[in-house]
């Protein structure tokens, strides 16, 4: 958890480029992103120096090398000379000069790394406009830790925040107490291979690798689980090369050192080499209407054939994920319910070929105020041989926040999100604990609940007889409580004996005057 000081810090910095002129929140990061990665090489480099010191064997990995880059006159300026140890003490325009003609271009060419973060810093364009802006930045970047990674990834984690709360972009971000009640709710495991195919910042991927460490912190003794982790687990793709830079930086400042975060439109491409491939899928994917057959995948159109993004992120998921696979996705609530061909069959595939596990409807205010459209959490796992035998049902009322477009706490920060403590009135204003908790009963004490509860069970007899509808009204109960009234006798008497005495007070009134 970041202090206020560190909050502070960084807020100085967002407010020095605002001030600076660069008002876009995404540029703004992006801009920190760079200058953040800049510093993570050195921080990198010395501690290769460092360790050959102490082994007295040659540096493993070199990532300023010796002499100069070649660019303009005099052959350049020496690599040793673009590390940020050195930089951040130059004066503003000589900094400003070797940042711009001289550092983004080797950040550009630095493929041989290999990379995610390195692949995707090739499209880095510097767009500081002023010396005394980048000297100022770099000033309080350079004032802030960055040598605890659970600092690095929730300083990162506020900056991402800001992208919401600026009012545009908004949309990039799932918040962040939801992404940690479906990792909860999925229990990723040392062997897993997770996939997000359209990962925005990556917060599924990170979140996926807070909970590993979290809870199987002895994977990290073992070399090739310690590999599988920083190599074969994380998968996101995107195809917007700003979110990529974002999100492989955010990866890397939790910790992933080599996560697959690649350029990929998940709905247009082909994705041969990545069917059956992965045993975790998380995502909230952006739902943008409809797509045009000739830009849609073919290997999509084959599960299902509609124009409607939502159902075809749907037939992506199952084509991702390996036999045994499991997901949890958000969907919008029309997926749950549509009538159309394309609805039915892909509700009927997930319930008759496929095992459905769940769904959590979630508050409509969750994505305010960027959009109020309701969703629902589906969860799922692909079998190709059914397995359906009860669908779990959850009524989510409240996450914690105001359903209001302000967004608002309703409880301090520690009773926010799936793990949190509550007590009495609380769990009324955050469902989330309850979810988890109920979730990991639903083949047992759930199957007894009533209809009329928060959460229960429907048999997959009754959902096929309902035409496949998966919305959790239709299964609902409600509760109707009998009221005793009075009878009209018993009231017509007691206003006539109240007349009277307003009759008698008004009487006296007048005696006296």
């Amino acid at each position: 958890m970041l202090t206020g000081e560190l909050r502070s810090k960084i807020d100085n910095v967002w407010n020095a480029f605002w001030a600076g002129g660069i008002a876009n929140p995404l540029e703004v990061i992006e801009q920190i992103t760079y200058l953040l990665f800049i510093r993570g090489l050195d921080d990198a480099h010395t501690l290769a120096e460092r360790k050959a010191t102490r082994t007295n064997k040659p540096i493993e990995r070199t990532i300023f090398p010796k002499g100069k880059d070649g660019i303009g006159k005099s052959g350049g300026v020496a690599y040793e000379d673009m590390r940020w140890s050195r930089l951040k003490n130059r004066d503003p325009a000589t900094m400003y000069t070797i940042v711009s003609e001289h550092v983004f271009p080797f950040l550009r060419t630095m493929a041989e790394e290999g990379t995610a973060h390195a692949t995707h810093m090739k499209g880095a364009r510097f767009t500081i406009p002023t010396p005394a802006l980048l000297a100022k930045v770099v000033d309080l970047l350079a004032d802030i830790p960055m040598e605890d990674r659970d600092t690095k990834g929730d300083l990162y984690e506020y900056m991402l925040g800001k992208i919401a709360s600026a009012g545009q972009n908004g949309q990039f971000r799932t918040p962040r107490h939801i992404i940690a009640l479906m990792v909860e709710m999925m229990a990723p495991n040392p062997k897993d291979v997770i996939c997000d195919p359209a990962c925005g910042t990556c917060g599924f991927l990170v979140a996926s690798g807070e909970y590993l460490r979290d809870n199987h912190p002895k994977l990290f003794h073992d070399k090739a689980s310690r590999d599988h982790f920083n190599e074969e687990m994380f998968h996101g793709f995107d195809f917007d090369s700003t979110m990529l830079r974002i999100g492989s930086m955010n990866m890397t400042l939790h910790g992933v050192e080599d996560p697959d975060i690649r350029y990929k439109d998940s709905l247009s491409q082909e994705h041969a080499g990545d069917e059956d491939r992965y045993s975790l899928v998380l995502a909230n994917p952006p739902f943008a209407g409809s797509l045009d057959y000739e830009t849609t995948a073919k290997d999509l159109l084959a599960f299902v054939k509609t124009k409607k993004t939502e159902l075809l992120f749907m037939a992506l998921f199952l084509k991702l994920l390996k036999p045994g696979g499991r997901a949890a996705v958000i969907v919008p609530d029309g997926v749950l319910f549509g009538s159309s061909t394309a609805h039915k069959a892909i509700r009927k595939m997930l319930v008759e070929d496929h095992r459905l596990d769940g769904i959590v409807k979630l508050p409509s205010g969750v994505f305010r105020p960027y959009a109020g459209v309701s969703t629902a959490i589906v969860l799922f796992t692909k079998t190709n041989s059914g397995g359906t035998e009860y669908v779990w049902f959850y009524d989510c009322q409240a996450d914690g926040f105001s359903l209001d477009d302000k967004r608002n706490p309703l409880l301090s920060a520690e009773k926010i999100g799936p793990k949190a403590k509550l007590d009495g009135d609380e769990e009324a204003k955050n469902n989330l604990p309850d979810v988890a908790a109920r979730w990991k009963q639903r083949s047992d004490a759930e199957r007894d609940r009533l209809r009329t509860a928060q959460s229960f069970c429907v048999p997959k007899a009754e959902i096929a007889a309902a035409g496949y509808d998966l919305s959790l009204n239709r299964y609902k109960e409600v509760a109707n409580e009998a009221t005793e009234h009075r009878r009209p006798e018993e009231i017509i008497a007691e206003l006539k004996n109240i007349e009277k005495e307003i009759a008698a007070g008004l009487a006296e009134l007048e005696a006296m005057l």
